[in-house]
This record gives C-alpha cells, structure tokens and sequence, in this order.
C-alpha cells in the first residue's frame, strides 16, 4: 500500500486520537502531518512496519503527549476559562458510538484534569478500545502500568463523565429550540430548557467579550445568555442550530454571516446541563471565516441605548 493509501485510511483515526489529546485543531493537525511525514521517511528507508496503524497511532499519541506537556505551560497563562477548539461535525454513521461521549467539550474539559499519559492510555482503551498489551507499549510502560494509568483516569473522571445518551433527533429539537428562545429573548423559554444546576463556561481568550468565569443556576444563567443574545441580535446577528462535537450545538453570526461564536450544549436527559461558548476567534478559523464580535457588541449596546432598553 502507498503512503498516500495509507494516509487516507489512517488519518480520520489519527485526527481523533490527536484531537483528544490536545483539544486543539490546529496542534491536532501539526501531529498527525509530523506522524505521517516520519511514517513516509521510514518507507523510504525502507525499514520494515510490521503494523502502519499501530506505528501511526503509537507516533500520534507519543507527539501529542510532548505537546500536551508544553501546552499545558500556556493554558495556565491563558486569559480567562480555557475551553478546547470546537468542531461542527455532521452525521457518519462510523463514528456515532465513538463520538457519542467522548468527542463533547465537556468530556475534553475533563480530560484536563489527568496527566498526558493517563490521559493517553484511557483515551486509547476506554474511547479506541485498543488492548491493554498495545496501550502499554505506545504510552511506554507495561501492562499492569497501563491497567493503572487507567484505573486511576476512570476513577477521576466517574463522577464528570456524561452519562445521558440522546438520539440524533432528540439533539437536533433541543439545538432548534434552544436557538429560537436565546434569538427570540424568551427567558421562560430557556428556564425550561435548562437544568437547576446548569453551568455556562465561555473562552474569549481575553480578545473578545466572554463570561470570565463559570456560572452557575438555571436563573442566573438564562439570564446572561438572554442578555448577551439580545446584544448579539441587536448589533444584527444572528443564531443558527447546528451539531458541535457530536452533540446540539449552536453558531452565532454577525449581519454578514460570519462567525463569532460557537456553543455546545451538554445534555443531561431533555434538559441542557453544561454550556461551552468559545468566541476567541483563534478557535474559530477552522470552522469558517470569522466576524469581530466585539464590534458587534459595541453595535447591540449603542442600538439598546438609542431605544432605551437597558435590559
């Protein structure tokens, strides 16, 4: 098989590994050309691979794991919450089991909270379900090293893993309706959508305008996103319901339909559990061209001013 063959049968599996690794799209990238350009070099020397997918995913993993090091030496310098890049994906019936949990950037968030290699291992076994015997020689330990890296990333994140599982259609209804309350203004609308602990996290990367902290409670929340949708539309955005990271999402538009946000809404039963904004706008280029959010904000309160509403 050709490298270019093999670049295309292994890339998709390499991005996921990479991509949960990092939650970042661009350094996600940057690690699966580096593994690919090292798999062409040694073609070229025409070493033996006895196995091009365990050797692709054992490059990937090991790239990501130095990267995550020095990663995480910047996120703690980052202005305001750090939330992964999002991704607007769509319907692949290959990956519906796979991105059901483990692809949402509230799952991704709590991966932060493991080293780089238990978060390696548990992604590779518990996500990828690669035997215990081949997660141990990619994290480079052996095998009851790998049982416990494991062990102790499942017994970390037990308590924050999600654990409701909708249908495509039940994702989509709440996506559109909850689109149409926050456009609309409609605070009962969104009180009913959300849980009583509801969380809203946003990441503006001190560029743009963002909720510096989490915020917590069914009120206080719908409230902020009231409020800031009202900006939003006013300044002449607008709202369109779309899947984020396998899971009902939003996107927000300025008046020349370009980018400025987007929102994952985590489930938990009917109701919106978890809330992810990310408008930093460097976290939105690969998604589609981006819009200044701030000057749109500027233009939704100078418009409220002019109409008095000071909402």
């Amino acid at each position: 098989m050709s490298a270019s063959d093999l670049y295309g049968e292994l890339r998709p599996r390499a991005f996921a590994i990479a991509y949960r690794m990092l939650g970042s799209v661009g350094e996600a990238e940057d690690v699966v050309q580096e593994a690919f350009l090292r798999l062409h070099q040694t073609l070229q020397r025409d070493e033996p691979i006895a196995s091009p997918r365990a050797y692709v995913a054992t490059l990937v993993t090991r790239l990501a794991i130095d990267q995550l090091r020095s990663a995480r030496v910047r996120r703690e310098r980052y202005v305001g919450e750090w939330l992964p890049e999002p991704l607007v994906t769509g319907p692949s019936p290959a990956e519906e089991a796979e991105t059901a949990d483990s692809l949402s950037l509230a799952f991704l968030v709590l991966l932060e909270s493991l080293t780089p290699r238990q978060r390696a291992a548990f992604l590779l076994r518990e996500v990828f379900e690669y035997p215990y015997p081949e997660v141990a020689g990619i994290v480079g330990t052996d095998v009851d090293g790998a049982r416990h890296l494991v062990a102790r990333a499942r017994g970390q994140l037990r308590e924050g893993r999600p654990r409701y599982h909708a249908s495509r259609r039940q994702r989509e209804e709440l996506a559109r309706r909850f689109c149409a309350a926050a456009g609309q203004g409609d605070l009962a609308a969104l009180e009913a959508l959300l849980a009583q602990d509801v969380a809203l996290h946003g990441d503006g990367g001190g560029r743009v305008p963002a909720v510096g902290r989490p915020v917590s409670g069914r009120e206080r929340v719908a409230k902020i996103l009231r409020a800031g949708m009202a900006v939003l539309v006013r300044g002449g955005g607008f709202l369109r319901p779309a899947e984020v990271n396998g899971g009902p999402g939003v996107l927000a538009f300025d008046e020349q339909h370009r980018l400025v946000g987007v929102t994952a809404l985590g489930m938990a039963g009917s109701e919106v559990r978890t809330i992810h904004s990310v408008v930093n706008p460097d976290k939105l280029r690969h998604v589609d061209r981006v819009g200044d959010l701030g000057a749109l904000v500027r233009a939704g309160r100078r418009t409220g001013r002019e109409r008095g509403d000071h909402r």
